[in-house]
């Protein structure tokens, strides 16, 4: 054949569209291989991330509930300002009229007596009782709170080094041998 005849040219053009057709298969092939490859690799990663979430999800309960459990605490020690301050106040009121009372009315001393001991003794209950509250707040924080924050954190720890362990690389192959002497480890 000559370079100058149609068929020629035909023939080779036939041959680089022939030669693209096969490149271009290779390359699929290649492509299908790489896939498949990612696909497993994932299916894998996906199979050891399966479990750990499966832990982390109900540690996200109880931490949501101890959220909760702080709202209600954080309400109480409202309740215990409050209560404070009302026994604050009761106690300067009665300091007030007691003062008004002697200051005025020294005839009237016994009277203002019982009054002045009157107030002194619901300040002393009111006293009384918010002491009773902040002490059952706090046995309410330990048992609610605080004992199971240190759980979580001890559980937390504890999948961190999971974690640890199932990401570690591979120990490395010993690939010679090694006389007694070298192994001694002193």
């Amino acid at each position: 054949m000559n370079a100058s005849d149609p068929q020629f040219w035909m023939m080779i053009s036939s041959i680089v569209i022939a030669i693209c057709f096969i490149v271009m298969a290779v390359a699929l092939i290649a492509i299908a291989v790489i896939v498949k490859k990612v696909v497993g690799t994932v299916n894998r990663v996906e199979q050891k991330v399966d479990p750990i979430l499966a832990r982390v999800e109900p540690l996200m309960l109880k931490v949501n509930a101890i959220g909760e459990q702080g709202k209600l605490m954080s309400v109480q020690f409202n309740e215990i300002s409050e209560n404070l301050s009302t026994a604050t106040k009761y106690l300067a009121e009665s300091a007030g009229l007691v003062r008004e009372e002697v200051a005025e009315l020294k005839v009237l001393v016994g009277q203002t007596a019982l009054v002045a001991k009157d107030k002194v003794e619901l300040v002393s209950d009111t006293i009384d009782r918010t002491n009773r509250q902040v002490v059952t707040t706090t046995e309410f924080i330990q048992t609610k709170v605080v004992e199971p924050a240190r759980e979580i954190a001890a559980i937390m720890a504890g999948v961190r080094k999971g974690l640890e362990v199932l990401f570690a690389p591979a120990p490395k192959q010993i690939d010679r041998a090694y006389m007694d002497d070298e192994m001694f480890i002193g």
